[in-house]
């Protein structure tokens, strides 16, 4: 498939080369040591011996062109930058990947990734794993071929991370989630764009977030908010404020077995077992299932797994306000909630804005942890799903309030 900019026009990707073998704060120009070996060394190792020879302070250039790498890449220097010419210019293409299971995976902090592309990796594109201080800026990763099963599971993808900056980026064609941040604290999510992905934009077990001036458009599900059973972390207070998510209506192609291989087509913004989560001053539009779904464990696809004993399973204190809803909702991509729309609103009607499965703790039924909706006409259709849709209902009685507003994400580095 042919990239497509935020504005929807084709953008030609180039690839980039490196300059390697320098440990002062900027890579060694071309020619400068030994101009043969520069020449007859491979591009894939010479980045290899830069990653591996980095220290504390290095700024790896990549500059235009186009190279092939056959196995993934490692970095484990704290301290380091890896920067190209632009993600339209300087791209690391995975094609013809047989080794390693990302494309390029970085176990260290203070970490700065900027304007480069990766494309075609069998596995996860950009994996940073427990580091701190990390900044991923106008880094693209993409899928060539478009939606496929057998593409990687994950564009950007930092995990147990602290003061996390995802920035500008583009993530196109993941088979689980193109911006995914989990396990992690103190995180932004801002101005990128997420489409042609199963997941756009997915914040999972992790504290502190917020997620703002994003398109989210032509995935299987905008922007999700999760909790997963069975992680060291449980995830709460996540702001997701000022994004376009619109038409989030591909099929879905995740790999079976997985949380979002059960996301709906058609889901714009999906809560699943989170708490204190705002929802606001978005455009969400035509997400043909529902623009808002919210739902327990106990109606998520992965339901079957056990869970620890301290998991938390219901979806309390979301607070949805100051939206602009248009369309959507008018071709769900399961069969009870078809069933419902044409019961309750018929053939040519729709479901409402916030869809939830109605599942709550009845040792937590005061307002403190209520699904609270202050969004012009807008309403919460309750499906009842723990009762088998017995007692499918309108009734904003308990969905009339407010709650404290959480505070703004504040980054010890990168923004």
């Amino acid at each position: 498939m042919k990239s497509m900019s935020p504005m929807g026009l084709p953008v030609l990707f180039l690839l980039g080369a490196l300059l390697a073998g320098c440990s002062d704060q900027t890579a060694a120009p071309a020619g400068t040591a030994s101009e043969a070996e520069t020449v007859d060394t491979p591009y894939e190792d010479r980045l290899r011996l830069a990653l591996e020879t980095a220290q504390p302070g290095d700024v790896i250039e990549v500059p235009e062109g186009t190279h092939q790498f056959t196995r993934g890449l490692t970095l484990n220097t704290d301290g380091v930058t890896i920067r190209g010419a632009g993600m339209d210019r300087s791209v690391l293409s995975f094609s013809g990947q047989i080794a390693g299971a990302e494309g390029l995976l970085v176990n260290a902090s203070d970490f700065t990734i900027e304007d480069l592309g990766i494309e075609d990796t069998p596995g996860d594109a950009l994996k940073i794993n427990d580091g701190s201080n990390i900044v991923i800026r106008r880094v693209r990763t993409e899928w060539t071929r478009g939606p496929h099963t057998e593409n990687g599971a994950y564009g950007i993808y930092p995990v147990q991370t602290e003061n996390t900056l995802v920035e500008g980026a583009i993530a196109i064609g993941a088979s689980d989630a193109g911006i995914y941040v989990g396990q992690s604290k103190n995180v932004i999510v801002r101005d990128s764009v997420a489409e042609f992905n199963v997941a756009g934009i997915e914040i999972e077990n992790t504290v502190g977030a917020d997620v703002y001036n994003n398109v989210a458009t032509n995935n299987t599900g905008g922007i999700l908010v999760f909790n997963m059973p069975d992680l060291p972390q449980e995830g709460h207070s996540t702001r997701v404020f000022n994004n376009r998510i619109n038409g989030n209506n591909t099929g879905n192609f995740a790999p079976p077995g997985g949380a979002v291989s059960g996301v709906p087509a058609g889901s714009g913004v999906i809560i699943n077992s989170n708490d204190r989560v705002e929802i606001f001053e978005n455009e969400i539009a035509d997400n043909r299932t529902a623009n808002v779904l919210i739902s327990s464990f106990f109606s998520a696809s992965y339901s079957a797994r056990e869970t620890a004993p301290h998991f938390d399973p219901y979806p309390e204190t979301i607070y949805i306000y100051d939206n602009t809803f248009s369309g959507g909702g008018d071709a769900p991509d399961r069969e009870e909630l078809e069933a419902l729309r044409t019961a309750l609103f018929a053939e040519a009607g729709r479901l409402p804005d916030v869809v939830w499965d109605g599942i709550r703790n009845p040792e937590k039924a005061d307002a403190a942890y209520a699904i609270c909706l202050n969004n012009g006409e807008s309403v919460v259709l309750n499906v009842d799903a723990g009762n088998g849709y017995e007692n499918v209902r309108v009734d904003m009685s308990g969905h009339n309030c407010s709650h404290e507003k959480l505070p703004e994400i504040v980054l010890a580095t990168g923004g």
